[in-house]
C-alpha cells in the first residue's frame, strides 16, 4: 500500500514530529486490518464504500467524533499523497466527510451554589477578603472577562448610574449595568481598599496589598481558589463565572440579543451556545415536573 513511503515523506519532507508520525502509522495500519485482515492490499482496491465502513465501524467501537475525524485526516493524507506521486488516478475520500463533533457546552455554576459562594461568611474582614469577594461578585453579575477585570479602573466605574465601561478584544468598549447588590459588594472593598493602601501605584480598579495592580494570573488563582470550594464542577476558572452568568441570564428569560451584547461577542453564533445550557435546564424542570416525564 506505499505505506513506508509515505511515512518516509512525512518523516523526510514534511518535518512532521515522531509523535505525530507514529500516530499515522497506527491509523493507517488500523485501516489496513479492517480491508484486509492484515493481508497485502492494493490502493487501486480502495473505495469510497470500505472508508465509509471503517468509519462506523470506529463510532461503534466508541471512538469520538474528534478521533474519528483524526484518523480520517491521516487517511486523506495518505491518499492525497497517493495521487500526487500517479500511484492512483482519484483519491476515494474526496467526497467523504467525518463526522460532526458536538460542542461541548459551557461549565457553569448553579445559582445556589453562587449564592453560597457569595454570602458573607465565605470571607474574611480583611482587604484581600474584600476583593475576593468583589472579584467574584463582578464576574458573576456583569459576565466580563478575566482581562477585562485587570483592565478595569476607577473611572470606568460608575456608581451614581450603576454602569462599568468595559474594554474588550480589539479595545472595543461596551457599557454593562450592574444592581445595587454590586454596587455594596464594590463600594466595601474600594473603602477598605483606599483606607488601607496608602500608596497605590497605580489607577486600576483591582490592586494587590503591595498598590500595584491585578495580574490576569493572580486573577485566575484567586478565583480557582474560591471555587474550588464547590464541588462537582469540572472547571473553576474566571471564565466559568462568564459562562455562569450567560446561563443565568437566558434561563431567566433574557433575550439573546441582550446577552450578547453584555459579553461584547462579535457574532451572535457564539452566544447561541448558552442556549443548549438552557434547554438543558428546561429538560431538568420537565422531568421534575411533568407527571408523564
Amino acid at each position: 500500500m506505499y505505506v513506508e513511503s509515505f511515512i518516509q515523506h512525512l518523516q523526510n519532507e514534511k518535518n512532521y514530529s515522531s509523535h505525530t508520525v507514529e500516530s499515522y502509522t497506527n491509523d493507517l495500519m488500523q485501516f489496513k486490518d479492517f480491508v484486509s485482515g492484515g493481508k497485502p492490499i492494493d490502493p487501486h482496491d480502495i473505495d469510497a464504500v470500505w472508508v465509509r465502513r471503517w468509519l462506523v465501524c470506529l463510532m461503534d467501537e466508541g471512538y469520538s467524533p474528534l478521533s474519528v475525524n483524526r484518523k480520517l485526516s491521516a487517511l486523506k493524507s495518505y491518499f492525497k499523497y497517493l495521487c500526487r506521486n500517479k500511484y492512483i488516478e482519484t483519491s476515494p475520500l474526496r467526497l467523504i466527510k467525518g463526522p460532526k463533533a458536538g460542542k461541548p457546552l459551557p461549565n457553569f455554576v448553579k445559582d445556589k451554589d453562587m449564592k453560597e459562594l457569595l454570602s458573607d461568611s465565605e470571607y474574611s474582614d480583611t482587604f484581600e477578603g474584600k476583593r475576593d469577594k468583589a472579584i467574584l461578585d463582578i464576574l458573576y453579575t456583569t459576565g466580563i472577562r478575566r482581562a477585562e477585570l485587570a483592565g478595569l479602573r476607577d473611572i470606568d466605574i460608575d456608581f451614581g448610574l450603576h454602569t462599568i465601561k468595559v474594554t474588550g478584544k480589539r479595545n472595543k468598549q461596551r457599557i454593562i449595568p450592574f444592581a445595587a447588590t454590586l454596587e455594596t459588594t464594590l463600594r466595601a472593598y474600594k473603602d477598605k481598599r483606599d483606607s488601607e493602601i496608602k500608596e497605590q501605584q497605580t489607577d486600576a480598579f483591582f490592586i494587590r496589598s503591595n498598590g500595584r495592580p491585578l495580574s490576569t494570573s493572580v486573577i485566575y488563582d484567586i478565583v480557582h481558589r474560591r471555587l474550588s470550594a464547590i464541588p462537582n464542577i469540572k472547571k473553576r476558572s474566571p471564565h466559568v463565572l462568564r459562562h455562569t452568568f450567560a446561563t443565568s441570564m437566558l434561563n431567566n428569560g433574557a433575550d439573546l440579543n441582550a446577552v450578547k451584547e453584555l459579553l461584547g461577542h462579535a457574532s451572535l453564533s457564539s452566544t447561541e451556545v448558552y442556549t443548549h445550557t438552557s434547554f438543558e435546564e428546561l429538560k431538568n424542570i420537565y422531568q421534575q415536573a411533568h407527571p408523564r416525564a
